[in-house]
């Protein structure tokens, strides 16, 4: 059965103290609750309930804000549904166009799952800095960068928050994402 939603969630973490504290809140969890095995990793489809509660008692002291957007799926015309990376990128910039880039004044570092093939990460990124330029200090740097998510434990913790926001349109199943709810400062469902 295929999915009525799909959402894209970005993790906004200010400052590499903070930053590092959320990646060794998944660290620890992983180390903690999962398997002795290779390539572990903390998956919203795979972890258990009292597991990402874990994650979320070590997570929650740090600031940190989850932005998203998900896509009705089915209200997308069909011609959209053959253009799916443009399609993604729309909705990307949806969520980053409710980002206050202005507080950022060091750096802005977009680390996104890598789901993309090299040609589509190159106009995916000529596309999220088009939008950006205007929006961001010139003298902050931009970095985009595409990592696979058991290589990246903050790609780990945004999984497990979108996953949730997920469930709750999919399935009306609103138990994890309440618990997080606090640091979510905007979710909204495209063509409802």
């Amino acid at each position: 059965e295929r999915s009525r939603y799909f959402t894209i969630t970005i993790l906004v973490v200010e400052g590499v103290e903070h930053n590092r504290a959320l990646i060794n809140a998944v660290k620890k969890t992983c180390r903690r609750k999962l398997p002795k095995i290779e390539d572990q990793e903390l998956k919203g489809s795979r972890t258990s309930f009292e597991v990402k509660q874990y994650f979320y008692d070590l997570a929650r002291p740090i600031p940190f804000e989850i932005f998203s957007v998900t896509l009705n799926k089915r209200r997308v015309y069909s011609e959209l549904t053959e253009k799916k990376d443009r399609v993604y990128n729309f909705i990307a910039r949806k969520v980053l166009d409710r980002i206050p880039f202005d507080r950022a004044n060091n750096r802005v570092e977009l680390i996104i799952d890598r789901c993309k093939s090299k040609r589509e990460i190159v106009e995916f990124n000529t596309y999220l800095a088009n939008q950006l330029k205007g929006r961001i200090d010139p003298l902050v740097p931009l970095d985009i960068f595409h990592w696979i998510s058991h290589e990246n434990p903050g790609l780990q913790a945004v999984d497990l928050f979108s996953w949730g926001i997920f469930r709750k349109h999919e399935r009306g199943d609103d138990a994890w994402r309440s618990l997080f709810a606090e640091k979510i400062r905007f979710d909204d469902i495209y063509l409802k």
